[in-house]
């Protein structure tokens, strides 16, 4: 099944629908959405090396328009929707210290928590929860998001045939190093908050 879903996301590196593709996940990643972009970002990067700043880019860019989606949440629906994501996530309890952490970390908090697999969602709805500055936490968000998928597409770019031996040589062990990050994200922000 794993194999068969990382062979459809390359064949749809072939279609021209691809990058509106990225680009919604991308965007839901960031206020709602579990699944990380990387996940679409790396086999579309394999299968089109040429395209793999294009599509850093519409990560970016899309990324960064639904944190302002998650921004809102956290300024507008805390107390219904954003609640919920945070009770979802079994963060509840980390609302108020998140909230308390921005008033003096709040540009390294941002920094720091969009390029680790800590889920960015949490960091974009937390902002809003805590009234941060809206340009500063754009601004912070292009340089972060920017920097993660940046960073993907350089490493594709350099490393494509490597990547791309090593995940047809071992795509089970790719999914759950990936998993085991998306996990450990969400467990590391319980225990440091």
């Amino acid at each position: 099944m794993l194999r068969r879903l990382y062979n459809s996301v390359l064949a749809l590196a072939e279609r021209p629908v691809a990058p509106y593709w990225l680009g919604a996940i991308s965007f839901a990643e960031s206020s709602f959405f579990p699944v990380p972009p990387d996940v679409m970002l790396v086999p579309m990067a394999l299968a089109r090396p040429e395209r793999a700043w294009a599509y850093a880019l519409v990560c970016t860019a899309t990324s960064v328009a639904g944190g302002l989606l998650g921004y809102a949440i956290g300024a507008l629906l805390f107390d219904t929707v954003g609640q919920w994501l945070f009770n979802l996530y079994g963060l509840q309890a980390k609302a108020e210290d998140f909230r308390a952490g921005y008033a003096h970390y709040g540009a390294f908090i941002i920094l720091l928590k969009g390029v680790t697999p800590i889920p960015y969602k949490l960091v974009t709805i937390t902002s809003g929860f805590a009234g941060y500055d809206l340009l500063a936490f754009t601004l912070l968000s292009i340089v972060t998001r920017g920097a993660r998928f940046g960073l993907l597409a350089w490493a594709v770019r350099r490393y494509g045939e490597t990547i791309r031996h090593t995940l047809d040589r071992h795509l089970g062990l790719a999914a759950a190093v990936l998993g085991v990050c998306v996990v450990g994200g969400f467990a590391l922000l319980k225990l440091v908050g």
